[in-house]
Formats: C-alpha cells, structure tokens, sequence
C-alpha cells in the first residue's frame, strides 16, 4: 500500500484471518505476526485461557503460507497449530478507517501522528508514520521501548554513528537522526519495509540523513563500511538477535551501545547470555507489559 497524504474515496475489499490461541502463546504469536502483517490485532476471548489473533489483508490471504507460518510460531509456542479462520469482510475504506483510527501519542520527548494530522507544540520531536505495508507505528510496546531507551540515550551520547537493524517503517531510524541531528544506516530484510521506509524519510524531512539499504542483518557493503558504530538499534526478535550477538560485537564500537528489543521479558536471559559471550554488559533495560528493550554497552573506552 504506498504512502499518501490523501485518502482514497474508493473503499477496497479486505480479508480477515483469524486465530485462537491460548493465553501463554498469544504473545509469541503477536510477535511473530506482527513482524509479517502490516494490521494484526489481540482481543481475549475467554478470561486467563483464550485470545483470538486477527490479521487484516488487503487481497485473498496466500493460504499455505500463512498456514506454514503459523506451524512455525506454534512449534515456537509448544502448541498444536491452531486452524486459521478466513472470511471476506465487505468493502470498507480502510485507509480512512485507519486515519481515524490513529491518534498522535507522545513517547517520551516523541509525538508520532498520521501525515493527516499537524505537528505537535515545540519541544517535541515530530514522527511522522501513516499506514503502510511495514511494521513500526510506534504504539506497540517493543518499538515505544525503543523510543523511551533513544530518548534517555540522547542525554548521555554525543553525535554517535548509528545503525538500525530491520527498521521497519523507518521510525527509529528517523527518532535518531532528529534526536543527534547524524546520519542514520538503516537495514531491513523486506524490500517493501525498505520502499515504505525511504519515502517515511522525505515525509519526515530526513531523507538526505536517512540511508535504507536491503540487507539480512549485517550483511551489506554499506554497513561494514559505516562501521564501528557508537550506537545499533535492532527491533527484532529474540531468536535472531542471539543468532547476530557476534556480528553486532564486531560492528559495535569500544564503549558503544546496542539498544536490542522485540523479545519478551522471559527471552532477556538468553538474548544477554549470547551478547555477555561478545563483551557486552546489560546497562539498563525498560520493561511494558511482557515486552522488555535492552540497552548493552560494549566493554572498552570510545575512540
């Protein structure tokens, strides 16, 4: 779906899937879901035991792969996978719908709002995030985790190199550029996240600061040719960032810090005891509800 700042007066057919999953595996599959779907919501179905899981799709759902997603977060979860639901919803203008839907809110110093919306009083760092085929408005707890760890940073670190791994929309990517007024690497795996996030930054007026490249993690011309950085920011998931703890180590400078999120409170000991292998110790950490973002600092005095 590309970005605009107009809303389109023709509503277009969506499709809805839905899942019910028990309440211990509902996070797991948030996550998961959430890093794939662009409009995923929660609700509990039957108190202490049962949520249901929707995700919203603008075209017919690609069946067997949502099916073999779904096996994978259930293996992950330790539970049968549960039998996706999907039906047709009648056309409805969603994108408005959305609009509508998408209040600014604060984050800290932060103020995200729709490009519908106008910019919020002086003394707050203005984002910019509409609707999009990408992950990252801010409101779920992994990415405003994020936003509250880059605030409190910006009192402590100087015009740091930063880097920001699977950036989503772009959003903390832009959160640091306008923080530290720096250059800002940004990589993702996706290439629409990539699309969506290059015309994010010419909405939020960085885009001769903001450089999106597609990448898987680290591995991309342009990232060790930015290295080291003072400062990585990886929203993702636990699994693949205890996979990358050795190539972050490498990336990271002396004194630097990786600012890691998208794991939920349960995951923080393994994803510290693969980063703690690579030198790095835990120097703060903010906790919303079952999410928890890490802030780690590489041994060692900056250059």
């Amino acid at each position: 779906m590309p970005l605009s700042n107009t809303v389109p007066t023709k509503p277009s057919p969506t499709w809805r899937v839905v899942l019910d999953v028990p309440a211990d595996a509902m996070p797991i599959f948030e996550a998961g879901l959430s890093e794939l779907f662009t409009s995923v919501s929660t609700f509990e179905v039957e108190e202490g035991r049962c949520w249901a899981v929707e995700i919203f799709l603008p075209q017919p759902p690609d069946e067997e792969g949502i099916a073999d997603h779904v096996a994978i977060l259930a293996a992950a979860a330790g539970i049968p996978a549960p039998r996706p639901r999907i039906e047709a919803l009648p056309p409805t203008d969603w994108l408005k719908a959305s609009f509508e839907a998408f209040p600014a809110f604060s984050v800290g110093r932060f103020r995200i709002r729709g490009s519908h919306l106008e910019p919020g009083a002086r003394g707050q760092v203005d984002l910019v995030i509409d609707a999009a085929t990408a992950f990252g408005s801010g409101e779920h707890p992994t990415t405003a985790g994020c936003l509250l760890a880059l605030d409190r940073l910006s009192r402590l670190v100087r015009r740091p190199r930063v880097l920001d791994v699977g950036s989503g929309t772009g959003i903390l990517a832009f959160a640091a550029a306008k923080l530290w007024g720096v250059p800002v690497l940004a990589t993702d795996i996706d290439g629409e996240s990539v699309r969506v996030a290059r015309i994010n930054a010419r909405v939020n007026g960085v885009g001769d600061r903001i450089r999106v490249v597609l990448a898987d993690g680290y591995r991309h011309a342009a990232v060790a040719v930015g290295a080291p950085y003072d400062l990585i920011v990886a929203n993702i998931l636990a699994r693949p960032l205890v996979a990358m703890a050795p190539a972050l180590a490498r990336h990271l400078a002396p004194g630097g810090r990786a600012l890691l999120s998208g794991l939920l409170t349960r995951q923080e000991a393994m994803v510290l005891a693969a980063h703690r292998a690579q030198g790095l110790v835990l120097e703060s950490r903010i906790r919303i509800g079952v999410w928890s973002t890490l802030v780690l600092r590489r041994r060692g005095r900056p250059a």
